[in-house]
């Protein structure tokens, strides 16, 4: 581990050179790249250094504890340092996922429960963006289906962070894991007994691509128009604005009937569609290559159910980490970010496990 270490001090050396050199800086692109791997590099070259230094001075308190015992613990002291520090490293050069510093896409889809389904549904779509809020993050409602009681059948938001973040702390490095079906156990707004019932909505999330990441050519696609829909009133557009969007090679479909004008829906679309395709090409990738340092948390069929929030208990679980709190109402607030941390230390462990195998 500590051979590749060295190694990386050395790049990280090198590119602050070439940085401090004005003329890289002529090339704009270039110096973003190589600034964003220099970035990712110092946390290790720091965490390196401070492990270097308390093996010095273990080194020296050991010497000194020759002649003056109170140097003992000073040593153990030091040693526990390091014992932390060589952890911390360890977590450092676990491989990253190169889409952590990514914006998203998060769409939120009715399921299981009809109606009900629904009003579930706009209660995530709340709590993503009270947590949103809480992280500092902008929030765009990018398409949305109402139902006639005031849910979601469907709604898209893109959600982005704000001004310079450190590598690896985009939104995408803590939404990817609530990809999959959410269950809820209450008693509906429409149940007159007082019968708990349970039901879901689906959630998928994926890193908002880059034109440039991604090239559609516009003979694989087929655009329809076709009037928007809604529970009624003035939200119901009198025009054929809205589009759908279908890439035949692939089969994936996007549709935005949000907007006033046919061509502001057809861009959402289109910024939806690029985004489902690169999710589509990394789940492929991924497959070709069968990456052993997937962990178990970004493993999990998004067919799967991978939390539960049960109203009448207060109770939130997450199925794949064995997360469990009593304080749902606070989580549907906003206050996501323990949850969230679970599925973040479960995939650090797996990766980290699969990194030592190798």
């Amino acid at each position: 581990m500590f051979e590749a270490v060295e190694e990386l001090l050395v790049e990280h050396a090198a590119l602050e050179e070439r940085l401090a050199d004005p003329s890289v800086h002529a090339d704009q692109a270039n110096a973003r790249k190589l600034a964003k791997r220099y970035a990712e590099l110092t946390p290790i070259t720091r965490v390196y250094r401070a492990w270097r230094q308390a093996g010095e001075d273990i080194a020296t308190a050991r010497e000194l504890a020759v002649e003056d015992s109170d140097f003992i613990a000073e040593a153990k002291a030091a040693e526990r340092r390091q014992a932390e520090l060589t952890e911390e490293l360890r977590l450092l050069l676990v491989p990253r996922d190169p889409s952590d510093d990514k914006d998203v896409i998060l769409e939120i889809k009715a399921g299981e429960g009809g109606e009900e389904s629904a009003l579930f549904a706009g209660d995530l779509l709340r709590m993503y963006l009270r947590f949103a809020e809480r992280m500092g993050w902008k929030t765009e409602l990018i398409d949305s289906n109402e139902s006639d009681l005031g849910g979601y059948k469907d709604v898209s938001v893109a959600v982005k962070t704000r001004g310079t973040i450190e590598p690896g702390h985009g939104v995408w490095a803590r939404l990817k894991y609530e990809g999959g079906v959410h269950r809820v156990q209450r008693v509906p707004a429409t149940e007159s007994q007082g019968r708990i019932h349970t039901s879901a909505a689906g959630v998928l999330v994926t890193p908002e691509a880059e034109e440039v990441e991604v090239e559609v050519n516009m003979n694989d696609l087929r655009i329809d128009v076709y009037r928007s829909s809604g529970p009624g009133g003035q939200s119901v557009n009198t025009t054929d604005s809205a589009v759908r969007i279908t890439h035949l090679p692939t089969g994936i479909v996007a549709s935005c009937q949000n907007e006033k004008s046919q061509l502001q829906n057809k861009e959402q679309a289109m910024r939806i569609l690029r985004s489902r395709l690169l999710a589509a090409a990394q789940e492929a990738a991924e497959q070709e290559a069968s990456d052993a340092r997937r962990s178990q948390v970004r493993t999990v069929d998004r067919s799967e159910r991978i939390r539960t929030y049960n109203y009448p208990e207060n109770r939130i679980s997450d199925h794949r980490t064995g997360f469990k709190a009593y304080n749902l109402d606070q989580v549907l607030d906003g206050e996501l970010a323990a949850v969230i941390q679970s599925a973040v230390d479960a995939d650090a462990a797996a990766k980290l496990a699969a990194a030592q195998e190798n």
